[in-house]
């Protein structure tokens, strides 16, 4: 059977079907359950870019967000990037700002 779509350890990162595993210590900490989790910048109003340790390691997860009783959660609609993958898009932002400027 094919692994495609299917988290592995040694990728540290969720496919986009999954949704980030839920903290165990949520009810413990309340609303400060993200201590892990530095916000970036909000891309749109439920779009958002943060820095955050999950299994152990650090990813640039960049992820939609809803709000259910007053809350704004996380949902499945992202991706989360190891540091590997983070600096390989790093690296070819110039390319990607080239073409984009090139389909305007």
């Amino acid at each position: 059977m094919s692994k495609r779509g299917k988290r592995t350890e040694e990728e540290g990162y969720a496919s986009d079907g999954e949704a980030p595993p839920k903290k165990a210590s949520k009810k413990d900490s309340g609303d400060d359950s993200d201590d892990d989790n530095i916000v970036i910048c909000e891309i749109s109003k439920n779009r958002r870019v943060s820095v955050r340790n999950w299994q152990g390691k650090v990813v640039v997860d960049i992820r939609e967000f809803y709000v259910k009783d007053g809350k704004q959660l996380p949902g499945k609609k992202g991706i989360s990037l190891s540091m590997d993958q983070w600096n390989v898009l790093r690296d070819h932002v110039d390319e990607i700002d080239k073409a984009v400027a090139g389909n305007s």
